[in-house]
């Protein structure tokens, strides 16, 4: 699927990869909306871009149609949805005060997997109803983030490790239902990226991480993601994978 004039919608598209991506779709010629629960996070990238910026909720049903008909209303239908959006938490299950409270498990897998869920369904059912794009029937792509610790997750991990590894098992039975409508769904799931929240650690433990990286021996780089999108958007026989952005690192326990 050839990419230049399509429109696409990244959530999360602020910062890191987020932003990244919707650059790189805007450089390929694509028409991006980007939204975020924080406008004021995006409309710089928008800007820049010629983009297009909008308040968004995606844990939200109401929020999220409403974003979705903005976006299309400037742009088009959606062909291209990339999301991005997500939280961490770091906290043991059972911690020096007890036990996690159940909200805090709640609040991660209400946005990381009800969010990605409820983007995707509404896209793909925007996508479902608009005319193929090329002789395969191709009517657009899907492609969620997911992490390496939906595999290794480490310990104070479980509620973000619980919340990727269910997109990771999203991935092929949603590629597998939208194959009648002519939507891909892929998943990346990245290792350690250079991201505000890793920037915020001190130089000696951004070193740490990068070392522990096999090879190269460095963070992934936001834009090595985007440009894993452009070929997943690319590439026509790539649906209902997940795959590693990582280096070849796996994660320890701690």
């Amino acid at each position: 699927m050839q990419v230049n004039g399509l429109a696409a919608v990244v959530t999360g598209g602020g910062s890191g990869m987020g932003a990244a991506t919707a650059r790189a779709l805007a450089a390929a010629g694509a028409k991006v909306a980007l939204l975020d629960i924080n406008v004021d996070a995006v409309k710089n990238v928008a800007e820049e871009i010629g983009g297009l910026a909008i308040q968004c909720d995606v844990t939200n049903p109401e929020s999220a149609t409403a974003a979705l008909a903005e976006a299309a209303a400037a742009h088009g239908a959606a062909r291209v949805l990339v999301n991005c959006a997500g939280i961490l938490l770091a906290k043991r299950i059972v911690g020096r005060n007890g036990p996690m409270p159940l909200d805090d498990f709640s609040k991660v897998i209400n946005v990381n997997v009800m969010g990605t869920f409820n983007m995707m369904r509404l896209a793909a059912e925007g996508m479902s109803t608009l005319d193929p794009l090329n002789d395969s029937g191709e009517r657009g792509i899907v492609i969620n983030t997911a992490s390496i610790a939906a595999y290794e997750g480490q310990v104070g991990q479980s509620a973000y490790s619980a919340s990727k590894g269910a997109i990771v098992a999203l991935t092929l039975p949603a590629a597998r239902e939208f194959s009648g409508f002519g939507i891909r769904v892929l998943t990346i799931a990245p290792g350690l990226v250079e991201t505000p929240m890793l920037g915020s650690l001190s130089e000696e433990v951004q070193e740490a991480l990068a070392a522990s990286v096999p090879f190269p021996k460095r963070l992934t780089r936001p834009d090595e993601f985007s440009k894993l999108v452009l070929h997943m958007i690319d590439n026509e026989m790539l649906n209902g994978e997940v795959i590693r952005l990582d280096g070849a690192i796996r994660l320890a326990p701690k």
